[in-house]
């Protein structure tokens, strides 16, 4: 049973939080889009220095030459700002471990990604199940995601609870009833989804919930030195722009924060 306010708008400390956990993601899929664009134009690849082959490495002197003249940075030091984020992260790190520091430098970087110590912690995987229950929404037939009614509201491509619960168990996802509405409780905590008016938690029941993480929207790097980066607009045609339709035409946007284009679908 969902209680009234039971969350007061989910809750402060639980929306800090969350808030929190989007961040850390903002990071972990802005450096994953990085990685995979920097192997299409082979900046990351095999390098050799003093007899000894590094693979999937990348010049720090050559990327941050790269990143200006692609404009993803307006100069050196915004460049290397930059990329010290993802490395304070552990998303990239000094092929020997010797430098903690990002330096414009002709040394070689390389992302975790690419060598298999990426740390995989738990809310890493939280953000990783997330995606991956997302695509399959997208990807395959199904009526979750639609048009609902809720306190007189009309909201765009929301799903109920309890259709979400039975969709999880359908495909295999969970195995149990309670531990599918754990599930989406975790996704809840995590900012992944939310509910509708952010009144209530996830339940097993007829509330409405709607994806609030956009998993798919590309990343600009300067964002990276954005304490947050809701000033940027989704696309009125995305899946992931949550919108309350009133019912006098006029529509009101609810476009979530921070949104997650995790790099989940590719990082294992």
């Amino acid at each position: 049973m969902v209680l009234e306010g039971e969350m007061d708008g989910i809750g402060n400390n639980m929306q800090k939080k969350a808030a929190e956990l989007e961040r850390l993601a903002e990071v972990l899929v802005t450096g994953e889009q990085l990685r995979l664009r920097l192997h299409e134009v082979k900046v990351i690849k095999d390098r050799r220095h003093h007899l000894r082959t590094y693979p999937n490495c990348f010049v720090a002197k050559e990327l941050i030459d790269w990143l200006i003249e692609h404009k993803e940075a307006s100069d050196r030091d915004t460049a290397i700002t930059i990329m010290q984020k993802l490395l304070d992260q552990s998303i990239i790190h000094h092929v020997c471990d010797e430098h903690r520091e990002f330096k414009d430098l002709k040394l070689f970087y390389r992302f975790r990604k690419d060598d298999g110590t990426f740390p995989l912690d738990s809310e890493a995987k939280v953000f990783m199940r997330g995606q991956r229950i997302y695509e399959k929404l997208m990807n395959t037939e199904n009526t979750l995601l639609q048009t609902r009614e809720e306190e007189g509201g009309t909201y765009e491509r929301a799903l109920v609870g309890s259709e979400f619960i039975d969709w999880l168990l359908q495909e295999g996802e969970m195995a149990a009833r309670e531990e599918a509405e754990q599930l989406g409780r975790r996704l809840l905590e995590h900012g992944i989804i939310q509910h509708v008016t952010n009144k209530h938690h996830f339940a097993n029941g007829p509330l409405l919930f709607q994806f609030r993480m956009n998993f798919r929207r590309r990343r600009r790097l300067i964002e990276l030195l954005h304490e947050r980066s809701r000033c940027i607009p989704e696309s009125h045609d995305s899946p992931f722009c949550l919108r309350k339709q009133n019912s006098d035409g006029g529509n009101t946007s609810f476009l979530s924060g921070t949104h997650c284009s995790m790099f989940i679908s590719h990082i294992i």
